[in-house]
């Protein structure tokens, strides 16, 4: 397993960069997503020789160039400067809270219940069922058919590359639960669990979560990375055997 430093500092490196947003990455990254998960803008990764207002000023500017009204910034130790006092000062709404977690792969195995079928997406059947999930757990807008086939080649690629993969929970022949996941440098990058109400409590975060453990072994990672939330999947994740190594907080300032 990786030691802490080199956790916080994969942690530090995280971001996402959805299909079809911007980025821009100067005195800080911004990202600007599209329409289809809500639009806006997200900051994070603060490395600059400015004072927070002047960085934020700059993450502003760029969020209104882009015709946006939503920045979103996530916090994390390793900015310089931190951006924290500036954002609430400016009226700036604090949102989420994620607990920074880390595992040994493969490690201790997680339990599944026995009527849960747990799939390595990999048809176009698995993509619409992963939406399914997705659209009213995230709030986001369904995809086309152009999107679902866009989402398979995306999710195939990735197989075949070795570099990450969607896995799917499915109980009594239903869609139920999905995620993701990214290997980068040795970590195993756990995204984007997300589980329907009627299902939820019945094990299908469990389940995702250990298949995507089973396959980062098979990809060689070593140690599985993941950002909880402190309200609802964070408890869970320390009882399956992973341990916590800070927080990250997200400010939501309108401009």
């Amino acid at each position: 397993m990786h030691s802490e430093a080199e956790i916080a500092r994969a942690s530090a490196a995280w971001v996402w960069f959805p299909r079809d947003s911007e980025q821009e990455r100067s005195e800080l990254q911004l990202v600007r997503y599209p329409s289809r998960f809500g639009g806006g803008v997200r900051g994070s990764q603060v490395a600059s020789a400015l004072d927070p207002a002047e960085v934020l000023d700059l993450a502003v500017a760029r969020t209104r160039a882009w015709g946006e009204g939503r920045l979103v910034f996530w916090t994390n130790a390793a900015d310089s400067p931190d951006l924290e006092d500036e954002l609430r000062r400016r009226g700036a709404v604090h949102d989420d809270t994620v607990t920074v977690f880390a595992r040994p792969i493969p490690g201790e195995p997680i339990p599944v219940p026995d009527d849960i079928d747990t799939v390595i997406v990999r048809t176009l059947a698995d993509v619409r069922d992963v939406d399914e999930v997705s659209v009213p757990v995230w709030d986001q807008l369904p995809l086309d058919e152009q999107g679902l086939a866009e989402q398979l080649d995306e999710v195939t690629a990735e197989l075949a590359t070795g570099t990450g993969a969607r896995v799917l929970a499915r109980i009594d022949g239903r869609p139920a639960g999905t995620a993701g996941c990214t290997v980068a440098d040795g970590f195993l990058r756990l995204w984007g669990a997300a589980t329907l109400p009627g299902f939820r409590g019945r094990g299908a975060y469990r389940a995702v979560l250990a298949e995507r453990l089973r396959l980062g072994a098979e990809l060689g990672a070593t140690t599985a990375l993941v950002k909880g939330r402190v309200a609802t999947s964070a408890p869970i994740l320390a009882r399956c055997g992973f341990v916590p190594y800070g927080e990250d907080r997200s400010y939501v300032l309108t401009v």
